[in-house]
């Protein structure tokens, strides 16, 4: 405990003058000296373990919002998050009149192989009841989470079965993938978004661009909105593949690193080239890259270095204004703590972090202030300094530093279709739940009126009769039924209802292959630009 915290100071002041040693050791022996008080004189006992991570915590505010502990507790999921894997038995789940309900198997995962399907309700997990308890989400993980080759005993329980059945799953590692959907949006126009940049994600990526091309893609929309970053040497893969001649993608520096600068090389760490390629995967081609306010990091660095080399146009809204390299280090009890270590900067030498002078609240409270103040449904409310004016590199376009990535093209929040009706059937999840019950029973007869995803597409399966049941969900919900807000309502929620159907059929990046084109504005104003001559006016370097 103490040695966790004399740790953490080593590590933030590593290696200085006698001066500033001499003030570590001060403020190392000031910490044990109160703790050793407590121990000989506090009231009651106390967990010196906790108070410990506190003071850390209070420490680490001080400094920045990016800097912070993770409790070992936390460590695992949070390297899942970047490893892009985790052990598992590979479903996908929802939690159902406190049942948990399997709403797909990870192709090839353990699950899959010993035959539990879509639907299925799982019971018991060895010999412990988990329905009608009261489950929760981080229940399941504790449950079906484990050791690579365990084996886990699932009694599951099968519609037109009336015995539970019993399955013994081999636990192994289950990818979280980052690549959530990838089709084409049009013969020419490719489509792919990208929820996170894990260690994972460039095989993602490279496969789905390879597959794309195949089919015909000329034109790429990259989706990085909701994305809050992840991996900088993923950033740089994915920026790499579209700029050519050893541009500069991005540069780093700090007071205790030196400057790293990232450019187009299609090299590795190692200095061997990805997959063997001189090239990146799309290096010519109409690119457009879609953000919003929760786009971050590692999405604004791939975002800047297209933009200020004018390879790509960007459309959406201002990104969140994340500029800080964080480094983890291991501390003795299992835990870790998250540094900064550096700024970072686009080729233009932009620095887009938002300033956190204020403290960690304001900070994190930025995105609702911007919307109070309208800066998402009007792009004129965005207040930006002559200052931070930096030209592009090719073209000479204006570009703004500080508080994230302007897109080229604004596109607003369309808020017009939320009412009171939607937002509580929204809240309550009925859409997600009724989306399971419909299609469970009838998953055979489905798949036979649409055997392709096509077919289903082009249906209109919001009909009169699904309507009717759907409303008496919501009734069951004791959801009072408006007319005149779902007339206003009535589009988004058809269109919802439809993408979780399809995503419970089929995989869930069909989920955004009907939302898209039907309620995404970005998307939609994007592919209209993509398919039109715009790119081509702005001469763009594609």
């Amino acid at each position: 405990m103490l040695n966790k915290f004399s740790i953490l100071l080593f590590i933030l002041l590593p290696f200085y003058s006698l001066s500033q040693n001499s003030n570590q050791a001060e403020t190392t022996l000031k910490f044990q000296e109160v703790f050793g008080y407590l121990q000989s004189n506090y009231v009651e006992d106390f967990n010196g373990s906790t108070i410990t991570d506190a003071a850390i915590v209070a420490m680490l505010k001080e400094l920045d919002p990016h800097t912070y502990l993770i409790p070992k507790a936390q460590v695992e999921s949070s390297n899942s998050q970047i490893n892009g894997s985790f052990v598992g038995v590979g479903i996908r789940f929802q939690i159902k009149d406190d049942t948990l309900m399997v709403v797909n198997t990870v192709e090839g995962g353990p699950c899959e192989k010993v035959g539990v399907r879509a639907g299925d309700r799982i019971l018991m997990v060895g010999e412990e009841k988990i329905a009608g308890i009261g489950l929760k989400n981080a229940d399941v993980r504790k449950h079906l989470m484990g050791e690579k080759g365990s084996t886990v005993v699932l009694g599951i329980k099968r519609r037109g079965e009336k015995e539970l059945l019993s399955f013994d799953v081999v636990r192994d590692k289950i990818p979280l993938n980052s690549v959530a959907s990838s089709y084409m949006a049009s013969e020419t126009t490719g489509y792919i978004k990208v929820t996170s940049f894990s260690r994972t994600t460039p095989s993602e990526l490279m496969e789905s661009i390879e597959t794309l091309k195949r089919q015909g893609m000329e034109n790429l929309i990259l989706d990085l909105k909701g994305n809050g970053g992840g991996l900088l040497s993923v950033a740089k893969f994915m920026a790499d593949q579209f700029l050519d001649d050893e541009k500069l993608i991005v540069y780093s520096k700090g007071r205790s690193y030196p400057e790293e600068r990232y450019v187009a090389d299609n090299k590795n760490y190692r200095g061997n080239y990805y997959g063997g390629e001189k090239k990146g995967a799309f290096e010519k081609g109409k690119l457009i890259v879609l953000t919003d306010e929760s786009s971050a990091s590692a999405s604004e660095i791939v975002s800047g270095a297209l933009q200020d080399w004018d390879r790509a146009l960007i459309v959406g809204r201002r990104t969140f204004g994340k500029g800080l390299v964080q480094r983890p280090y291991n501390l003795s009890d299992g835990s870790v703590v998250r540094i900064t270590v550096a700024r970072y900067y686009t080729p233009s030498g932009r620095f887009i972090q938002k300033p956190y002078e204020t403290g960690a609240d304001e900070y994190y409270a930025d995105r609702t202030n911007r919307f109070k103040n309208g800066e998402f449904m009007h792009a004129d409310s965005i207040k930006l300094p002559d200052s931070l004016k930096v030209k592009t590199l090719k073209l000479g376009r204006t570009v703004y530093g500080g508080g994230g990535i302007m897109p080229d093209v604004f596109v607003p929040l369309d808020t017009l279709e939320v009412t009171p009706l939607y937002s509580l059937i929204n809240r309550k999840g009925i859409i997600n739940t009724f989306a399971l019950d419909y299609i469970e029973g009838k998953r055979a007869e489905l798949k036979s009126q649409y055997p392709e995803f096509d077919d289903f597409k082009k249906a209109n399966i919001t009909n009169k009769e699904l309507m009717d049941s759907f409303w008496q969900a919501c009734e069951n919900e004791k959801i009072e039924f408006n007319e005149t807000e779902f007339k206003t309502s009535e589009h988004l929620i058809k269109t919802l209802i439809k993408a979780r159907i399809a995503a419970n059929l089929w995989d869930f990046s069909k989920f955004y292959e009907i939302y898209n084109i039907e309620e995404d504005e970005i998307f939609i104003e994007a592919l209209t630009l993509i398919e039109g001559k715009y790119l081509n006016k702005l001469k763009l370097d594609f």
